[in-house]
Parts: C-alpha cells; sequence; structure tokens
C-alpha cells in the first residue's frame, strides 16, 4: 500500500521560485475560447490519498474547470480560465495543503536517486531487525537478568538506525498531513513506531523483563518492503514520455534573410521560422518544404516502413527522419505544439484516465487512519479506567496500532505482481505495469498494428518468380549503391555473380529512384511515372532500359511467426480482432486477407488510432493493443492493456504494459493464462489480509497481544501472503497455443 512515504529520502521542502501569475500564463497553452492548460510538477504526490487532495483542492480554486493529477509523472494538469483578469492561484492553493508545485523541470522531476535510498533504508532496516529478533530469542528463551539487560541496551543501539533513518520518511509524511489538518495512513504508523520504541527503551531503562524494539524494527522493514516494489513499477511507468522526448533534437539552424545559418536552441523555435534540414537529422516541428526534395523516414508518426518523399509546399511533421538530401523547411508550428507534442499529452492523458482503482485507494486512505486511531483511543482509555496503569494501556494501544497495520493489504498486489513478473519473463515477456495484470482479465478486443507486429517490417521481393534473372541482376546492381529498404529488399532477392553489370554515374534522385548508365544506355529503378516513357501503374517499382520497362517488382512484408495461429486462437475464444495501420490500404488488405481479419483500417495516423480505440471504449469494449512503433505509443497508452514485442522503439516499449521477447506472436495466449492464475491469488491474498485483520483486531483489544506478538502477528499474516504469491511460480507450464482464454464477450 503506498504512502506519501514511499520516498525516503527526498526533499520536501522543495524550494518554490516564486512563479507569477503571467508566467503561468506564459507557460500555459492556449485551448481556445479563453480556456488555457498548465501542468505543474508535484514531487512530493506519492500516493492515492495525495491525488485526491491535489484534485480537490485545485477544483476549489475560483477559474480552474478540472483537475487531473498523474501520479507515474508526479504532475497535475490544470484547465482554468481567467478568473477577475488574472490567473488562478494555483501554487498557493497547493501550498495551503502542504504540496509545493512549480513548472515542470528536468532536476524537479528528476529523482533517480530515490529508489536508491528507499533500499538504503530497506537494508538498513532489515539489518537492524534480524539481530534485535536474534537477540530476542535468547531473552524470550530465559536468559538471566544480567544478560537480558544487556541484550535489551544492545537491542536498543540497534534499533535507533532504523527507527531514525528507515523511518524518518513516515514521520515526515505524517507531519505533512498533520501540520495541514490532515490525516493519512502513515500517522498510525509513526505512533506505533515511536510510542513502541519509547516503551521499549522505558522498560529497558526500568529493568522491565521485556523490550519490544523488534516490534519497531520488523514494523518498517516489513513496510519498506511494499514501498520499494511499488516505486519501482512507477518508475517503470513514467519511462515512456521521457524515451519519446530524447528522440527530438534539441535544437535546429534558422536560416537567416543573409543566407547564414544560426543554431537555435528547440524552445526559441517558433512558427513561419525558416529552418535547414541536414540529411540524418530529424525534424524538429511541423512544417512545410519550402526548397528542395528529400526522402523521410516517417515511421516515428505512421509506422510505415517504406520512406517517404516531399518536395517543396509538401508537410513534415516532427519527429520524421531526413534520409536523403538536405531541405527548408518553414515551420507552422512551435515544437510545444507538434505532433510529437501531441502524441506526448496523449500519452500522458490516456495515463491520467488509467487510475481505475483510484477511488478505492482514496476511501481506504480516508477511513484507514480515522478507524484506527479511534479503537487505539478506545482502548487506551478503556484500558487505563480498568486497570489504572497507563503502561498496560499504552501497550495494548500500541499492539492495536501494529496488529491492524495493513502490511499483508499492502503487499498483497505488488509480491504477486513480482513473481508474475518473473514467471512471464522466464517465458521471455517482460511486464512494465503492475496494474495490468487485472485489467487483462475484461478485455474483449484485441488490436493489432501492422509493420513490426504481424509482420516482420522488412520488404520483400513478393514477385520473384516473375522476374527475368538477367533484369533482377541489373536492378540489383543498382539497388547496391542504395540504403533505400526497397532497394534493400531487391538487393537481398538477388543471387550475387562473380562479375555483377557495371555502372557508371549512379545517382539517386530523391522520392524517385536509382539511375545509371551501362554502356550508352540509360537504366532507371524506381516510381513508374519517373522510370517510364509511358504511363504503367501496374507495379510500384520498375527497371527501365531508356525508358522502357524491363521489370516490374511488387512488395510484401513476411508475416510474423505465430500471427497466424494468434490470431485464429484469438476469435476462436471470442476475442474480438481489429488491424489498425498508418500504411496504405493495398499493405494493409494483403496482410489483414492472409490473417482473416476482417475489421482493418488503414493510413491512420497516431491521433487516428487513440480515437479509433476510444470509439471501440465508448462502446463498451475492453482493448487490447498490441504495437511496436513509436507511432503507436498513444494507442498503446489509450487502450486498456497494451504489449509490445522487443523489437518495438523505445518509446513503444515504454509506453507498453507488457513486451515480448523473439518473434513468436502465441506468447500472446500465454500472458492472458499466467495473468488469469495472478489474479486468482490476488482475491485470495485480499481475502486472507481481510481476514487476519479482522481476526486480530478483537484479541488485541481484549489486552492478548503484546507489542511483540502484534508485530509477529503482523509479519506473520505477510509472510502468509508472500508465500501464497509464490505459488504461481510452482504453476506448470503452459503451451501458449493451447491456453484457455476468458474472453467474456465475443465479436
Amino acid at each position: 500500500m503506498s504512502c506519501c512515504s514511499a520516498e525516503i529520502g527526498l526533499d520536501v521542502s522543495l524550494r518554490r521560485t516564486g512563479c507569477s501569475a503571467d508566467e503561468l500564463t506564459i507557460a500555459s497553452r492556449d485551448l481556445g475560447n479563453g480556456l488555457r492548460q498548465s501542468v505543474l510538477s508535484i514531487p512530493t504526490m506519492h500516493c492515492a490519498a495525495c491525488i485526491g487532495a491535489v484534485e480537490t483542492i485545485l477544483a476549489e480554486v475560483p477559474g480552474v474547470e478540472r483537475a487531473r493529477a498523474n501520479l507515474s509523472l508526479r504532475r497535475v494538469t490544470i484547465d482554468w480560465r481567467r478568473h477577475r483578469e488574472t490567473a488562478p492561484d494555483l501554487l498557493g492553493a497547493l501550498a495551503s495543503i502542504g504540496y509545493q508545485a512549480d513548472l515542470p523541470t528536468a532536476e524537479i522531476d528528476g529523482d533517480d536517486n530515490v529508489l536508491a535510498e528507499l533500499v538504503r533504508a530497506l537494508a538498513v532496516a532489515g539489518f537492524c531487525s534480524m539481530n534485535i529478533m536474534l537477540l530476542s530469542v535468547s531473552v524470550w528463551a530465559g536468559a538471566d537478568a544480567a544478560t537480558r539487560q544487556t541484550f535489551h541496551a544492545v537491542s536498543a543501539l540497534l534499533a535507533l538506525p532504523a527507527v531514525i533513518y528507515s523511518g524518518a520518511g513516515f514521520y515526515r509524511s505524517a507531519w505533512q498531513a498533520l501540520s495541514h489538518r490532515r490525516t493519512n495512513m502513515d500517522v498510525p504508523i509513526s505512533v506505533g513506531i515511536l510510542l513502541t520504541f519509547a516503551l521499549s527503551l522505558y522498560d529497558t531503562i526500568t529493568d522491565a523483563p521485556h523490550a519490544y524494539f523488534e516490534a519497531a524494527t520488523s514494523l518498517i522493514f516489513v513496510l519498506l518492503i511494499g514501498r520499494v516494489l511499488d516505486h519501482a513499477m512507477r518508475r517503470k511507468a513514467r519511462s515512456a514520455i521521457a524515451a519519446l522526448t530524447r528522440l527530438i533534437p534539441r535544437g535546429a539552424s534558422v536560416v537567416q534573410p543573409n543566407g547564414r545559418l544560426d543554431y537555435v536552441e528547440l524552445a526559441e523555435i517558433k512558427a513561419g521560422m525558416r529552418l535547414a534540414i541536414a540529411t540524418g537529422e530529424r525534424v524538429p516541428t511541423d512544417g512545410v518544404v519550402e526548397d528542395g526534395s528529400a526522402e523521410l523516414d516517417a515511421a516515428l508518426i505512421t509506422g510505415e516502413s517504406r520512406w517517404r518523399s516531399v518536395r517543396a509546399g509538401e508537410s513534415v511533421r516532427a519527429g520524421e527522419l531526413n534520409v536523403v538530401n538536405p531541405f527548408v523547411l518553414r515551420t507552422t508550428a512551435a515544437p510545444a505544439d507538434s505532433t510529437v507534442a501531441e502524441m506526448t499529452r496523449m500519452i500522458e492523458e490516456a495515463e491520467n484516465g488509467r487510475l481505475r482503482f483510484r477511488r478505492l485507494a482514496d476511501r481506504a486512505a480516508s477511513l484507514y487512519a480515522p478507524v484506527v486511531h479511534s479503537l487505539a483511543a478506545l482502548a487506551l482509555v478503556g484500558w487505563f479506567l480498568a486497570t489504572g496503569s497507563l503502561h498496560t494501556a499504552l501497550t495494548v494501544s500500541v499492539a492495536v496500532l501494529i496488529i491492524t497495520c495493513p502490511c499483508a493489504l499492502g503487499l498483497a498486489v505488488p509480491m504477486v505482481q513480482v513473481v508474475l513478473a518473473q514467471r512471464l519473463f522466464e517465458r521471455g515477456v517482460m511486464a512494465t505495469d503492475g496494474s495490468a495484470f487485472e485489467r487483462l482479465r475484461e478485455i474483449d478486443t484485441v488490436v493489432f498494428d501492422k509493420t513490426g507486429t504481424l509482420t516482420t517490417g522488412i520488404p520483400r521481393l513478393a514477385n520473384l518468380a516473375a522476374i527475368a534473372t538477367d533484369a533482377l541482376e541489373l536492378a540489383a546492381a543498382l539497388a547496391r549503391s542504395s540504403s533505400h529498404p526497397v532497394a534493400g529488399a531487391i538487393a537481398a532477392a538477388a543471387t550475387l555473380t562473380d562479375a555483377p553489370p557495371a555502372f557508371a554515374n549512379i545517382r539517386e534522385e530523391a522520392g524517385m529512384g536509382l539511375e545509371g548508365r551501362h554502356g550508352e544506355d540509360l537504366y532507371r529503378l524506381g516510381r513508374p511515372e519517373w522510370a517510364l516513357s509511358s504511363q504503367d501503374t501496374s507495379a510500384t517499382t520498375v527497371l527501365s532500359k531508356n525508358g522502357e520497362a524491363l521489370a516490374r517488382f511488387q512488395f510484401g512484408e513476411d508475416i510474423r511467426r505465430g500471427a497466424r495461429d494468434l490470431v485464429r486462437t484469438l476469435k476462436d475464444r471470442g476475442f474480438y480482432v481489429v488491424l489498425l495501420s498508418g500504411d496504405g490500404p493495398e499493405a494493409v488488405e494483403t496482410v489483414a486477407g492472409e490473417l482473416a481479419i476482417a475489421d482493418r483500417r488503414a493510413r491512420l495516423l497516431p491521433a487516428e488510432k487513440v480515437r479509433a480505440i476510444k470509439d471501440m471504449q465508448a462502446a463498451g469494449r475492453r482493448v487490447l493493443m498490441v504495437g511496436d512503433g513509436i507511432n503507436d505509443a498513444p494507442a498503446l497508452r489509450a487502450a486498456d492493456v497494451s504489449m509490445a514485442p522487443t523489437s518495438a522503439s523505445d518509446v513503444g516499449r515504454s509506453a507498453a504494459d507488457f513486451v515480448f521477447l523473439g518473434n513468436d506472436l502465441r506468447v500472446v495466449t500465454d500472458v492472458f493464462d499466467n495473468v488469469e492464475k495472478a489474479n486468482g491469488l490476488i482475491r485470495q491474498n485480499f481475502a486472507l489480509a481481510a481476514f487476519y485483520n479482522l481476526a486480530s483486531l478483537p484479541i488485541a483489544l481484549s489486552g492478548h497481544v503484546t507489542p511483540l506478538i502484534a508485530a509477529l502477528a503482523m509479519s506473520s499474516s505477510s509472510l502468509v501472503v508472500i508465500a501464497n504469491a509464490l505459488r504461481l511460480a510452482r504453476t506448470p507450464e503452459s503451451s501458449p497455443a493451447t491456453v484457455p482464454l476468458d474472453a467474456g464477450a465475443s465479436a
């Protein structure tokens, strides 16, 4: 269970830079009709209760129409209008409840050291707890008074590092909540730890027979285990946007009126500027080709494996790679409003909307602390009135606080996720988002990308048998001079000879093809309208000699191994299968026909893929997206669950909930099988945790539980949950092709 103390060692006293209303307005986006959108970074937002507090306080600010917090990125997106001719005081509202925020920067958002701090705190708590436990065995076994007193003193010294260092994050979180008249789950935890240590220290000084240092340290240790696992999951969820951002150049060369090139930072690029895009550079923002022509690798945007030819007057999108020929671009948008920026916002928006269990977590966070506080207070008052002993009353009260600690409940999900992640990894699947395990059970629709997912993404010569050997050798000799994917397919199809045809003056014309001279003859390999003297649209690529066709080439892509079996299995088990692709209609129809996918859609941009998925979701479907390209990242995030092959782009892999190794798509069904087993174990763990709390609470209130027994009971319940999760690792293997799927819906 995640709480605000999840970030042990993180400095919560973030310096506020004094962002003014004007600065907030400048940094915001204009959404039209007077509505603006701002993004604020809140490093101290760590749990579902934090999300609820942040969104609630912002919703009360005059002028704010919507506030959506993103826990993975620790940001909040606010849509607002001017109130009384000024921007709303968003930072002031957040500061009033203890959250200091600022405009996002790499320094504020970066928390790479947090996980290391958590692990160090966990290691200290584990070392102290285990050694104190060893000393306690001797005490409880009947050590003499002198030995007992010595062991208690040593235990006190060992407990100090755990209580002070490892528990510091709990105390900071509890104090932050209390100082702003709020409460959270760390308040009873902190009270339990500190009271147990204080009572144990008092009992050590007064030579009492028992002390409970092991209760305080083991409580910290078990809590930190769950929080380390939780933070690791969230850290992975933040990587998609970072990977997408890294692909955009940090600046570009601006063409000045006198022809001079001046390099400027990305943030300084505005609409209407003229940029020089060199060969090998990515386009930094959307625009129109003003001068020159080029070949662009548009896989970032469309997923199309073939290069795209552009000439003067044609549009270019941010993120496209210039492969052939430099050109001058007239920008039509600032980088903040470009296609890639919009993809980033779509990823963030989809991630904001997928916190499905937030309301349940908010309710648990709001109910747990007051209920436990009330029960502990009743125990304290009741036992003091009954016995007249403050020590006895405090001991019972502390036992109630400890035994009701939700450690087992907090470990119920992450432990199964960790075991499942390890099992899937052994089967060739990496899980990047633990929450997807439960969402996968509701899937009834599977959406595939084409290039690189259902196909290998590598063009192949489809009509090899119809091409004469000598024509193929001539075409291959020309093709070996180019790095174009289509040229590579022709070269790969030809058999190397000892004396290949020799061409002179070979040159490549952007968007058209290759030409060269062999003797007195001019040969061309490329588009029919360029290579032939007559109109011919019977092929996408032709080889011509002096304008006359020698060979016509048709291209296709190899179907990925296991794709046919996977699609057939999914359809047989009630899943609705859809193909969404950025490729042209001809290529999409060919692949969809081979795989018998009836619902196929071509030439879709990233936003159109997202819209198609949201339309399905609006119709009541639960969508699994399987894609590989950077252009698929928004769709992967918009889907209820997403998968990508390891051959996918960095952004595609980061955006996916599951990444599978190898080339066999049948592993997708294996994921369904193991996730179904894991969700059964999660339900069992929740039942075990609930039974433990319901059974142990009356016993603790009756005074039959000491703080040590409470800590042992709490630890035992956690161990039971962990042992139950480990059962998943011992389940027999299944063949991906024969895994029973529980779709719950039909095509």
